[in-house]
């Protein structure tokens, strides 16, 4: 058996292992075979790993130093899937990514700077840059504190996250069919690429409310099917080719909120999340700013500061939009929080590797 280090953390509503770049494989097919053994891939419990059975249990970040000046650290997102041996790359994890920041500083990636400190992250996923602000009292990592985030139970030191350079961060544009509304099987859509690729939907036009919980959701076969459908053309339309085997762009449900800006149910993409993703919120939260898409009518406007509340399936996912002056789109920011929950070392197979790195 090999032994890796690794950190399990929680990030946001999410959670799985983290892992310094150094400690895997260079060659990224041996790297992902790794990682699908040690999250127990190909089950639908991950029984014989450390996966929790579920999309946002079966996650991992992957964290080295940067080269990039200005950068402190590269963040490798890798969605390990559940019931199919093989993980997908291509888009970014912002829960995930709350636990980046404070991974880093306890790993000695990052120095520990006053009360809070900010580490710059390139996610290498999308090329997208975010600021992380963690909470550094007495120059140590603390995850103590009273801030909430729906979807998660108890309250913990807040991570704040500041995202820039996010529209277009897959295909170069935050409309990537050259336009705010498409008709694709007959349904109006409008497909965004801001932070993360999706393809918006209005519930009604699929004979939903929008308030329905995820398991009502997936329960649904036909509307899964459906929503594969869409997702399928849409990837094409947007350029990305055949996603069949990527999980991007992901199908979003969008209704009118009950009291803030949009009610969303996001799916992962056959699976609806039981909360809603960082990089979907942003995503979202700049498609409301714009107001050009379906997301006119539906949505409401933003307060005075440029916050935004997103209803989800545990409650809602609060952005603030940024939008200054002589900028083309809004910056993005919000706050989550992260917890370490273990760290030793994961075991595989010695037949799953035969050269790491270092």
């Amino acid at each position: 058996m090999k032994s890796i280090p690794c950190v399990l953390m929680r990030g946001g509503t999410s959670k799985g292992p983290l892992f310094l770049g150094s400690d895997l494989p260079e060659d990224e097919h041996l790297r992902d075979e790794m990682l699908l053994a040690l999250m127990g891939s190909g089950n639908e419990l991950e029984v014989d790993g450390i996966g929790g059975g579920y999309p946002q249990t079966s996650k991992v970040a992957i964290v080295s130093p940067s080269s990039e000046p200005g950068i402190d650290v590269d963040y490798l997102f890798v969605q390990v899937m559940v019931e199919q041996r093989r993980v997908d790359t291509s888009p970014n994890c912002g829960n995930m990514l709350s636990a980046v920041g404070p991974f880093a500083i306890e790993q000695g990636l990052v120095t520990a700077s006053g009360d809070t400190t900010r580490v710059t992250i390139r996610n290498v996923n999308t090329q997208s840059i975010i600021d992380a602000d963690i909470q550094t009292p007495n120059g140590q990592v603390t995850y103590a504190g009273d801030t909430r985030i729906d979807g998660v139970p108890g309250s913990a030191a807040p991570v704040l996250l500041s995202f820039r350079n996010v529209v277009g961060a897959k295909t170069g544009a935050l409309y990537p069919t050259g336009q705010a509304r498409d008709i694709i099987d007959g349904i109006e859509v409008t497909c965004v690429d801001a932070a993360m690729p999706m393809v918006l939907i209005r519930a009604a036009d699929l004979g939903k409310r929008g308030d329905e919980t995820p398991e009502e959701l997936d329960a649904d076969r036909e509307l899964l099917k459906t929503l594969e459908s869409l997702r399928l053309k849409a990837g094409h339309a947007m350029g990305l080719g055949d996603v069949s085997n990527k999980v991007i762009p992901k199908p979003v449900l969008i209704s009118a909120p009950r009291e803030g800006t949009l009610q969303v149910r996001y799916f992962m993409p056959s699976r609806c999340h039981r909360a809603l993703a960082i990089t979907g919120a942003v995503g979202l939260a700049i498609a409301c700013a714009d107001a050009t898409g379906i997301t006119k009518g539906l949505s409401a406007a933003p307060k005075d500061n440029g916050l935004m509340d997103f209803e989800h399936p545990s409650g809602a996912l609060s952005v603030i939009s940024h939008w200054t002056e002589g900028e083309q789109w809004p910056s993005c920011s919000l706050v989550r929080t992260a917890r370490r929950l273990f760290s030793g070392t994961v075991f595989v197979p010695d037949e799953t590797e035969t050269t790491v790195a270092g």
